[in-house]
């Protein structure tokens, strides 16, 4: 794995960048993600940027409605918002397959509060560097740059008592009308797709500087 040492180096300016911006909290955002998806990945670094305190979801795309929309479009899309973006986009060789081990640790990561570094970690695995995220070997590269124990990681990569909560999360976007992952959740409002952070960072702001209500005195 010493090909992405890459990786430890742009986390290190990440995290310098980060200490010298002003962070809002955006504690009512949740930020729902499929690792599978090359849209997490095209989304993950801008959510880590743009929202603090925001919540990590992990969510299987399957039980999203997609529209039907074939996956060759979709992996198109998907290139040309990468272009768009001026970022790389490298395909995994088993694009496509769901990636349970990697929900799974993903979820154990978002309980520990690592989940944007997890998710930036394995997300980069795979679609910077094509590697397969079934593979222990690259989840514990992905535990590692987030500071995650090992052995908690591979503990939870295998518990598939954790793919209940991670199908639910996906068919409860469904029912509120998300269509696509990685979706934000703004209080009651779902905008779905990695094109639509910009607006759903403009709903969690104005919901910030919403001022409380106060309860009517007797």
């Amino acid at each position: 794995m010493d090909n992405v040492i890459s990786l430890t180096e742009r986390r290190q300016e990440l995290a310098a960048a980060s200490a010298q911006r002003p962070r809002n909290r955006f504690a009512r955002t949740t930020f729902a993600f499929d690792l599978m998806l090359p849209q997490t990945y095209l989304a993950a670094e801008r959510v880590d940027q743009m929202f603090s305190g925001v919540r990590w979801q992990p969510a299987s795309s399957h039980c999203v409605w997609t529209g039907g929309v074939p996956d060759v479009q979709l992996a198109a899309e998907a290139e040309e918002r990468a272009a768009a973006l001026n970022v790389p986009l490298v395909w995994p060789v088993r694009y496509g397959t769901p990636v349970r081990p990697a929900m799974r640790a993903a979820a154990l990561a978002a309980e520990l509060g690592r989940g944007a570094a997890f998710v930036l970690a394995a997300s980069r695995l795979a679609f910077c560097g094509g590697f397969d995220l079934g593979d222990p070997e690259v989840l514990a590269e992905a535990a590692a740059a987030a500071n995650v124990p090992l052995e908690l990681c591979l503990a939870a990569a295998g518990d598939a008592g954790r793919d209940v909560a991670i199908d639910e999360a996906g068919r409860r976007l469904a029912e509120r009308g998300a269509h696509a992952l990685p979706a934000l959740r703004v209080g009651r409002t779902i905008f779905s797709g990695e094109e639509r952070l910009s607006e759903a960072y403009a709903a969690a702001s104005a919901a910030e500087r919403a001022p409380a209500l106060r309860p009517i005195s007797a």
